[in-house]
């Protein structure tokens, strides 16, 4: 949180359903969800497995959008994926093509701000301990590792907003 401004994270009446691809019906994975988040708090979703709680960090990050309602930070609706909104997914997600450093560094790379922040990817390659790393690509890397690397790979954005879908499970 570079910036450390206010931020709420809203949904309002949010919905989602998924068809089911070999038959005709639909699972509905939440139904007219309502909540507001704001800046500090430590949010923890708990319930039984296919209860909606990874959807709902999907819906926060766009990477789904939802079927009805809406989600929004300070007012705006979430409509597409942004480095302010971060997830950590359980499994490590890396680019297996990338080596350790260019994982961690793709994020800045894709938004043109690597160059002068070369710096922010040592520290990160230093705060999980993996300089010795940096060349390894992801088949090489232990699945702690690997788990590792996905963390810091999302905090390097300073995002506002963090969702971490059990990523530590393992």
């Amino acid at each position: 949180m570079a910036e450390n401004r206010h931020v709420t994270l809203k949904l309002e009446g949010v919905s989602k359903s998924f068809a089911k691809v070999e038959a005709d019906e639909v699972t509905h994975a939440l139904d007219n969800v309502s909540v507001t988040m704001e800046s500090g708090e430590f949010i923890s979703l708990v319930g039984p497995s296919g209860c909606g709680k990874s959807t709902i960090l999907r819906l926060v990050t766009a990477l789904i959008p939802p079927t009805a309602g809406k989600v929004t930070v300070n007012g705006e609706e979430v409509t597409e994926p942004s480095p302010n909104r971060g997830m950590v997914f359980q499994k490590p997600t890396l680019f297996p093509w990338l080596t350790v450093e260019k994982n961690i560094a793709f994020s800045l790379k894709m938004q043109g701000k690597l160059k002068g922040n070369e710096d922010r990817v040592e520290r990160m390659l230093k705060t999980i301990g993996l300089e010795s790393f940096r060349q390894d690509y992801p088949a090489q890397l232990s699945g702690g590792m690997a788990q590792r690397v996905a963390l810091v790979r999302t905090l390097i954005n300073e995002p506002e907003i963090l969702t971490l879908d059990e990523p530590l499970g393992a």
